[in-house]
């Protein structure tokens, strides 16, 4: 039986479902959920009432999208939606929890999940029986719902319950919202639950601190229990000259130009039954630029309200890499040019093509968040050279040096989390005249991982070490039981302590200046600062007389792939991991050796 047949059966018992939830403030499609969560409660003798009552509480964004939806778009593909559905994230938190048995608790979650954190949902609740507000990490009422100003919170943050009607916090003074309430028969919005028409909030007021980059605090500055700074964004501002200038987090990470504080694009503040609503407001960009990415099935992330006629584990089981649902493959099954099997749910074709079709818009927007990856990256960097060292000559040594320079003002080059920083390194190679590259460095093992200490390559002798790697990726150095430090890529010292993730020193670390048996080794380049990569190539790779090429480019990387195996990723997000891996500013030039 297809879907549509399947949806088709249950419309009559739905539709009664969606009457009475809408009399509550519910959307049609948080009234599905919902009618099954009602159910359940039920049978488990909770009241349903609490029940749905703490589910409203915490609106869905898919709410907020009605009058918002510009603002819904830019946000559906962003980091902060990706927060809670991150498969990355969950193994992570599996494993750091597992080592630390169990004691680092909703440390993670609360940034990550904090509506389902203050929901009272237990930490290891698989992401599909999660609330809507929770699946969707930081959502609206993440930020719009937080009335109180909060320092180094290391996330915990109140969020403000209250159904959709409830007052929603804003940088700045609203008009517009006390025009729609008072025209709300021509905006066709409900203002009292009886009332007919779209839910919205009644109250908009004014909280300066949405605007100021200590409101961004709380999550990007975090340090874990035994001192270290596991974020580290906000010591890295409050120390460079945006902060000195006034430049605010905001400026760059939500403004008209990814990564530079140029102003504003301009917009309505919403669009109510069609109306635009003060056409003509700041609009604050709410795909927040950044070098993250996604490495989730494309039929769960970027949030699609296209994509909720499936569950997740039925997408789970959506091949969108055979090419389901694309007609010209669907036509070869029929005409058993292809041999496929299907899981019960993908049975039916109309159900792979309407999927293909969500894939599709998806993968699109992906694309489009690809590029303002590129763009936030590239305008906060900049590599200058080849310099030589002395005139190039066949058969005799070479060097060179390249300025890889951080040109951002807000915070280091990379910046974020320093368990496994995401990865930028240097790759150099020269190809001869003949076309052949007779040097590389910044080149990659079998997994794509950078040939260092902790290539699996280099470690099984596969590969050469690259002794002459520039990489920024900051890492750790823990204490061996015997003889010097050991370079880590997270804080867990194995041969010491098998809880040192989660037990404070037992020293003050302002005494040893670094908790003891853990420091970190920075590699990443300070606001507006620059470093040299310095090469040499030997006399054996100029051999033939004739124009060379040098080529360059900065590569980056959310995780590697090492790292990815150590806490029990999958092949399939190994593959997605690398497929988003860019290259930043890549250009080559030639010259002529005789």
């Amino acid at each position: 039986m297809s879907r549509r047949i399947r949806l088709a059966t249950t419309a009559i018992a739905a539709s009664f479902r969606v009457a009475s939830s809408m009399l509550l403030g519910l959307s049609i499609s948080a009234a599905a959920t919902a009618g099954s969560a009602w159910a359940q409660t039920a049978a488990a003798g909770v009241d349903p009432h609490a029940a749905l009552l703490a589910e409203t509480s915490y609106p869905s964004a898919s709410q907020c999208a009605v009058c918002h939806r510009q603002i819904y778009n830019e946000w559906s593909s962003s980091n902060h939606a990706y927060a809670s559905i991150s498969p990355m994230f969950h193994k992570f938190e599996q494993a750091i929890n597992e080592l630390a048995s169990g004691t680092v608790g909703t440390f993670c979650v609360r940034c990550h999940q904090g509506a389902g954190t203050q929901r009272g949902e237990p930490r290891e609740k698989p992401l599909w029986e999660r609330s809507a507000a929770a699946r969707e990490g930081v959502t609206c009422i993440s930020c719009h719902r937080v009335q109180e100003e909060y320092g180094r919170a290391n996330g915990e943050r109140l969020i403000e319950p209250g159904d959709v009607s409830a007052p929603v916090f804003n940088a700045h003074e609203s008009t517009g919202l006390g025009k729609v309430i008072a025209e709300n028969d021509f905006y066709k919005v409900a203002t009292t639950p009886a009332e007919r028409g779209s839910r919205i909030h009644l109250r908009a007021l004014k909280n300066e601190q949405i605007g100021k980059s200590e409101f961004c605090l709380s999550c990007h500055q975090v340090a874990v229990h035994p001192g270290i700074k596991l974020e580290v964004v906000w010591e890295q501002y409050r120390a460079a000259p945006a902060a000195q200038q006034g430049v605010v987090c905001q400026e760059c990470h939500m403004g008209k130009v990814p990564g530079k504080p140029m102003g504003y694009a301009v917009g309505p503040t919403a669009v109510v039954n069609g109306q635009a609503v003060e056409p003509n407001r700041k609009h604050s960009n709410h795909s927040f630029y950044g070098p993250g990415y996604p490495i989730a099935h494309p039929g769960i992330f970027p949030h699609n309200p296209k994509a909720e006629n499936h569950s997740i584990q039925e997408w789970l089981r959506y091949d969108y890499r055979a090419g389901w649902g694309n007609p010209e493959f669907e036509d070869k099954v029929e005409k058993n040019q292809i041999k496929a099997e299907f899981p019960q749910e993908w049975a039916d074709r109309v159900d792979r093509e309407e999927a293909f079709e969500v894939i599709q818009e998806n993968l699109q927007r992906l694309e489009e968040k690809r590029k303002l990856r590129v763009a936030v990256m590239e305008n906060g960097s900049k590599i200058d050279g080849p310099f030589f060292g002395s005139t190039p000559r066949l058969g005799q040594s070479l060097s060179f040096t390249y300025r890889v320079a951080n040109t951002s003002t807000g915070h280091n080059f990379p910046s974020g989390s320093l368990g496994a920083q995401p990865e930028i390194w240097l790759n150099v190679a020269l190809t001869d005249p003949a076309g052949k590259t007779v040097w590389e460095s910044g080149y990659t093992d079998s997994n794509g991982d950078m040939a260092d200490l902790h290539s699996h390559d280099v470690a099984a002798s596969r590969i050469k070490h690259d002794d002459q790697l520039f990489n920024l990726q900051t890492k750790f150095l823990t204490t061996n039981v015997k003889g010097t430090d050991r370079e880590m890529y997270l804080p867990i010292n194995f041969d010491v302590d098998q809880l040192p993730f989660i037990r404070p020193a037992t020293i003050p670390t302002t005494v040893l200046n670094h908790p003891p048996f853990i420091r970190m080794e920075g590699r990443s380049l300070p606001p507006l600062s620059s470093r040299n990569a310095n090469y040499s190539v030997t006399g054996s790779a100029l051999s033939a007389p004739g124009k060379y090429r040098l080529s360059v480019r900065l590569r980056s990387r959310a995780e590697p792939i090492y790292f990815m195996r150590f806490v029990g990723a999958t092949v399939e997000m190994e593959q997605a991991m690398n497929e988003w891996l860019i290259d930043i500013h890549p250009y080559a030039v030639e010259f002529e050796v005789k």
